[in-house]
């Protein structure tokens, strides 16, 4: 098979999709990897180092969509990339599609085959490839909340550990996934006063037994959101359905008791967020204030670490290629339960059922396409 690795162009997206050593890895099972030219420069791979692994550079992001049967990217395709895709195509990357009918409507259009990482599901419900960037996003969620908590970036000026004699900021994290988790851990590590909420008693005692003390596992219910948003100094959103949009959790009404120059990460903005005033904004301009609060809601968080983020990224998505690759999609999506849940459009048919209740558009059973 022909893989093609294009250029990330999404503002300010550093990360690539396959490093050098994934390159590699496709070389040996008998694939041809075509990457775009400087296409891992933003990570700190070289062109060289993609050669030498047995990748061919390709000048143009036009020749790879041409050239590639099957396309791994990190972000989902912009407007300028739509056109490029064809018919019968794979794409595999992040879509987030219960985020944006124009981006769902665009792939049907273009009718390719499209598996997001974000809803290949193993058996116990886990998600292999949304949990390496989740842990990512997760950890630094803690360190972006903080440096906007600075009264010269907007906020109120709050140490997150505070210092003896001072109290620490409150921290809340709404969703205890692996957003949740890593945001509260390293949040603790800072030295904050840490309240996580979930709305599974069963992950809030296991939350309960692992987190250090200054953490408080509370259920999530609005009643408890709303009284704990009061105090908080910096609210992390890391909520997710798989698939499909996130719920509003911090509505409008409450950010009017928050404190004024609070300061909220929305990790869950790429899947619509779970803030009501939430927007995705990008790293050139990454936050907003509203009603007083600093909102950051950048939707690529870890492109701002894409050496961490790449190899982080390479490592969970590489063996679902592989077998892509290997046995041609169909194959693989009939053998691989995990892959097929990673299905979510097939040619102009929405196959992921979360996905076509977000925009109320036809549901197809990915099954009936697959004779």
């Amino acid at each position: 098979m022909i893989i093609g690795v294009p250029k990330e162009i999404k503002n300010n997206e550093n990360r690539v999709a396959v490093t050098p050593g994934g390159v590699e890895v496709l070389k040996q099972n008998g694939h041809r990897v075509i990457v775009e030219t400087i296409a891992g420069v933003g990570t700190g791979f070289s062109d060289e180092e993609y050669i030498k692994a047995g990748a061919e550079i390709i000048s143009s992001a036009d020749e790879v969509f041409a050239q590639a049967e099957m396309i791994m990217k990190v972000k989902e395709p912009i407007a300028q990339e739509y056109g490029l895709i064809r018919e019968g195509q794979i794409v595999f990357t992040y879509f987030h599609y219960a985020a944006s009918r124009e981006l769902t409507e665009a792939m049907l259009k273009q009718k390719a085959i499209t598996i997001a990482y974000e809803t290949v599901q193993k058996t116990d419900g886990s998600l292999p490839l949304l949990i390496p960037m989740s842990e990512v996003a997760g950890r630094m969620a803690p360190q972006e909340g903080a440096k906007y908590l600075e009264k010269p970036m907007g906020g109120r000026g709050v140490l997150l550990g505070g210092v003896p004699g001072t109290p620490p900021a409150h921290v809340l994290v709404i969703g205890g996934g692996v957003v949740g988790t890593n945001a509260a851990k390293i949040a603790a590590g800072f030295g904050a006063r840490v309240t996580i909420m979930d709305n599974n008693l069963y992950r809030l005692r296991y939350l309960d037994d692992v987190m250090p003390r200054n953490v408080i596992t509370m259920m999530s219910t609005s009643a408890n959101i709303r009284k704990e948003s009061l105090t908080a100094d910096l609210v992390i959103g890391g909520v997710l359905i798989a698939g499909a949009k996130a719920p509003h959790l911090i509505t409008r009404e409450m950010l009017k008791d928050m404190k004024l120059g609070s300061v909220i990460v929305d990790v869950s903005v790429d899947q619509g967020g779970c803030i009501e005033t939430g927007k995705a904004t990008t790293h050139e301009n990454p936050v907003y204030v509203v009603d007083g609060v600093v909102h950051y809601c950048v939707a690529n968080m870890p492109g701002a670490v894409p050496f961490t983020s790449t190899f982080a990224l390479t490592n969970a998505t590489l063996p679902y290629a592989v077998q892509l690759a290997n046995k041609g999609w169909k194959t693989a999506v009939k053998e691989n339960k995990e892959l097929f849940l990673g299905l979510n459009t097939i040619g102009d048919h929405i196959v992921y059922e979360k996905v076509a209740e977000a925009f109320d558009m036809p549901y197809t059973d990915a099954a009936l396409l697959l004779n």
